[in-house]
């Protein structure tokens, strides 16, 4: 079964081998927020699809963000999704298809910008864990072609300007970088403590999008 629950997904978890992030343009924020709870009915109303998908949350954007949504969601490994994706899901009629033709006729229209397959590289920022983000916001560096070294390069420099005093580019929580498997790509998601910390976040090079967790969602106990 489905079950919701209020917390963060944990970033940092050891069982995620890839982390999918995507976005949606729903037009205005009472379409966003419709279109949340048509994705909550979609997926509570049925078992959790697969036993390699480890956690799957909605955010919706604020600000200049507002009318678009960022999903993000972990898995296992790209078996386990391509299963999701195809259809192959633990039960009849349980697939990202059904799922998604649910959730369109509830809120037509829904332009779907694009999904960026990542693996999470590193993450840093405070070590407080009770720490809770009110604000996401989502970087992408890409580069002129595919190159995993530079990625990675990329990533460890952006740490060592950290610790030698440069620019806050972590957030005031923390920050996970995840390098797209086709080495073109940089995705930071990088957590805000909330409102008060969002005249620091706008200044982060590279933003586009930024957001407040709408849906949570994970396994919930076998029936």
């Amino acid at each position: 079964m489905t079950a919701r629950t209020t917390g963060h997904p944990d970033l940092t978890r050891a069982d995620a081998g890839l982390t999918f992030f995507s976005t949606w343009r729903v037009g205005s924020p009472e379409r966003a927020k419709a279109a949340v709870d048509a994705i909550a009915h979609a997926w509570e109303g049925r078992p959790w699809p697969h036993a390699g998908l480890l956690s799957y949350s909605v955010h919706e954007g604020v600000g200049a963000d507002e009318g678009a949504l960022m999903h993000h969601s972990q898995w296992r490994d790209e078996v386990a999704y391509d299963d999701f994706f195809r259809g192959l899901s633990d039960s009849t009629g349980n697939g990202r298809d059904e799922r998604n033709a649910e959730i369109d006729a509830a809120v037509p229209g829904i332009e779907r910008l694009g999904l960026y397959r990542t693996r999470r590289y590193r993450s840093g920022g405070l070590a407080d864990p009770d720490a809770v983000p009110g604000l996401i916001v989502l970087t992408r560096t890409a580069f002129g072609a595919p190159d995993a070294d530079r990625q990675r390069a990329w990533v460890d420099a952006a740490f060592e300007a950290a610790e030698g005093g440069g620019p806050l580019s972590f957030g005031d929580v923390r920050a996970h970088f995840h390098l797209s498997l086709d080495g073109a790509t940089v995705v930071t998601y990088a957590e805000w403590t909330g409102a008060e910390a969002r005249g620091a976040a706008l200044a982060v090079p590279g933003v586009t999008g930024r957001y407040r967790l709408a849906l949570s969602l994970v396994p919930g106990p076998a029936a």
